[in-house]
């Protein structure tokens, strides 16, 4: 002890002979490692609280790609004992998928979302040390700099903003031997590419928008960052353009995600049934509409609807439709990870509820129809599926017959058939 704080063990640098024995990429990344005066024998312990991981995962580029990552990449370990991260451009991951029973070991060594493994925080891994090389990386068993982490492998490649070349996050493959596999770098690095042109697309992807006197918008008119609408779980919209946020009315967020589900537009008669269940609301509407402009105005110059039809000059990424194109994609854990509640739980508007309807009830049958055991009974604790029989009923025959949650279950199914009864 020195002056009342324990001394943290610093590994000496590496000698000649054990950098001989290294591989230059990974005797580099040891000595900078060493620099850093991490403990070898230490995990890391910079994790984000769930509340701050959610609010960095919705703001991440690559939030809007995960359907491609599950597609080409995800799908493909789920039972080849090999987990997928997908993490920042600092090395915080965001999202951590694949083998079931790998994520639990994984966990150990604090290989979670939230976690950050850049070589400031854990040493040479491959996430990590991609981030600072800007290039593939694969790191064998005891090359990583943690003891704990010397009985995985790993590779991990960086994926670009194609327009500025500059990094926006990672994706890599954590396991045994496969992880480090001849066909694993491949895989990965075909999934970076079809991730960064997708991207890209989305980055160019802005329609343009007649109006009343034929003149189209100019992409200048455009907001220029991406633009986000949070509607699911809240009273309130959360709107967002890159670093701007508001927080909407409950009609603007009404009017707004309806456009943003109703892409090609909608007549005013339609949206204002859609908002006020009632088609002669038309000039209710306009009235809103103008109010709704000056928000927009302030937060997302150049988003503000244009009329006839009413449509958005500009896509909004919505998430319940993110839930949806992951419910699509068959994506049941990434679905349910990203559905904190109902769309606009409060609101009476038809066309909300029948947003609403349609979320809740492609999520329900995707975990009811092809989700594994952990995913059903994650969803059947939600405030949907509390009372949802069925949902009980499906645990109770997924899980094994000398399962410690059997008891749990069969207590809860009692309990409605009580209140029911």
């Amino acid at each position: 002890m020195i002056g009342g704080s324990a001394v943290v063990p610093v590994p000496a640098v590496p000698s000649p002979a054990e950098q001989r024995s290294l591989r230059p990429l990974v005797a580099e990344s040891w000595l900078r490692s060493s620099a850093y005066r991490l403990d070898p024998d230490a995990v890391p312990d910079r994790v984000l609280s769930e509340g701050d991981l959610e609010l960095h995962r919705a703001e991440h580029p690559l939030a809007g790609v995960l359907p491609v990552i599950h597609d080409l990449l995800v799908r493909h370990t789920l039972d080849a004992g090999l987990v997928v991260a997908i993490g920042d451009q600092t090395g915080r991951l965001l999202w951590v998928d694949g083998d079931r029973s790998l994520r639990r070991k994984a966990e150990r060594m604090a290989f979670v979302a939230g976690a950050d493994w850049s070589e400031a925080a854990a040493g040479t891994s491959a996430p990590g040390t991609a981030l600072v090389l800007g290039r593939s990386v694969q790191i064998h068993r005891e090359e990583h700099y943690a003891r704990v982490v010397h009985p995985w492998s790993c590779s991990a490649v960086p994926v670009r903003d194609r327009a500025s070349g500059s990094v926006v996050g990672v994706i890599d493959i954590t396991g045994g031997p496969d992880a480090v596999g001849p066909v694993t770098l491949p895989l990965l690095e075909a999934t970076v590419a079809a991730v960064e042109a997708e991207l890209a697309l989305r980055a160019l992807a802005r329609p343009t928008v007649s109006r009343r006197d034929s003149a189209v918008r100019r992409p200048a008119d455009k907001p220029t960052a991406e633009v986000s609408l949070a509607v699911l779980g809240r009273e309130r919209g959360l709107l967002r353009c890159g670093e701007r946020a508001v927080e909407l009315s409950t009609r603007h967020a009404e009017i707004l995600a309806l456009l943003a589900h109703h892409r090609g537009g909608l007549s005013a008669d339609a949206l204002a049934h859609a908002v006020y269940g009632r088609d002669d609301a038309v000039m209710t509407l306009r009235a809103e509409i103008v109010r709704l402009r000056r928000v927009l105005d302030a937060v997302a110059p150049g988003l503000a609807p244009a009329s006839r039809p009413y449509r958005l000059a500009a896509p909004i990424d919505l998430d319940a439709h993110r839930v949806l194109t992951f419910c699509e994609r068959g994506a049941h854990r990434v679905a349910l990870g990203s559905y904190p509640g109902p769309v606009l739980p409060g609101s009476t508007a038809p066309g909300i509820q029948a947003l609403r309807a349609e979320v809740s009830a492609c999520l329900r049958e995707t975990v009811l129809t092809d989700a594994g055991v952990d995913t059903v009974l994650t969803y059947a604790r939600t405030d949907e599926g509390r009372y949802d029989v069925e949902l009980w009923r499906l645990c109770l025959r997924l899980l094994p017959a000398r399962s410690p949650k059997r008891a749990a279950v069969v207590a809860h199914l009692q309990s409605i058939e009580s209140e029911l009864a």
